[in-house]
């Protein structure tokens, strides 16, 4: 008699987010899910169990890992043009921290960093930025990015922890007849291709270390590369940004 599999219990930080919202509507029967955000109102809706938190108070963050098998961090401020004293100190830098801090000191041993494409915006356009690249970024959020980076492979190196950083690009909703840039195209990510990466990145069978992955759909042409992603975590996106746009 074959014994039921316990569901992984997955923390979700910005879980009201565009990302967040997209990955328990989608996923929420695989994982046993935490919802988290500073502002819950969105998350009334989620058959899943939800809490407000703000990630720049540790207190707050350590209950919120408490029982938790993973960490999947996708809170922050995810503008390109943020002020970092205003918007992007205390979410992005003091509450990254604060995760990977409060997620260690509960034994959690996998956290899933949402970084951001805007990371390594530093790069040539017509450079396609593979995985092993270090971050360059051309903006302070980029830069708070880059960080969140720095502490995922702080605390692999120093813990023993499973530290996996997404480098997520520009998620939408394309359709013919849209109009933008060759980059952006380039760099497109649907939801649902965002949403299987980062299953993947939570259960893939992935050694202790600090390790990025790359988050983009398979488009004619990759602003990033994906091919080490595909290897290690099983990432098999199934859109392309140029074709939903007719092009």
């Amino acid at each position: 008699m074959n014994q039921a599999v316990t569901p992984l219990r997955v923390l979700v930080t910005g879980a009201a987010g565009v990302i967040g919202t997209a990955f328990w509507q989608r996923r929420h029967g695989e994982f046993s899910l935490r919802l988290a955000d500073l502002h819950t109102g969105k998350l009334a809706e989620s058959p899943c169990p939800s809490i407000q938190l703000d990630v720049a108070d540790y207190v707050a963050c350590l209950a919120a890992c408490a029982n938790i098998d993973v960490v999947l961090h996708l809170a922050g401020v995810p503008h390109a043009s943020a002020d970092f004293d205003t918007q992007l100190l205390q979410p992005n830098i003091v509450g990254t921290h604060n995760i990977f801090r409060a997620a260690q000191a509960q034994g959690v041993n996998r956290v899933v960093f949402a970084s951001s494409a805007q990371a390594v915006e530093g790069y040539a356009l017509d450079v396609q930025v593979q995985e092993a690249m270090p971050a360059r970024p051309a903006n302070m959020y980029g830069a708070s990015k880059a960080f969140g980076e720095g502490v995922a492979s702080a605390f692999a190196h120093q813990h023993g922890m499973t530290a996996i950083a997404v480098r997520i690009a520009n998620v939408a909703q394309f359709e013919q007849g849209q109009q933008h840039s060759a980059r952006d195209i380039a760099a497109f990510i649907s939801e649902r291709d965002v949403v299987q990466l980062l299953a993947c990145c939570v259960t893939a069978d992935v050694p202790p270390g600090y390790h990025v992955v790359h988050g983009v759909s398979d488009n004619r042409y990759k602003r990033l590369s994906i091919a080490a992603t595909r290897q290690l975590v099983g990432y098999a996106p199934q859109d392309d940004g140029f074709s939903l746009l007719g092009l």
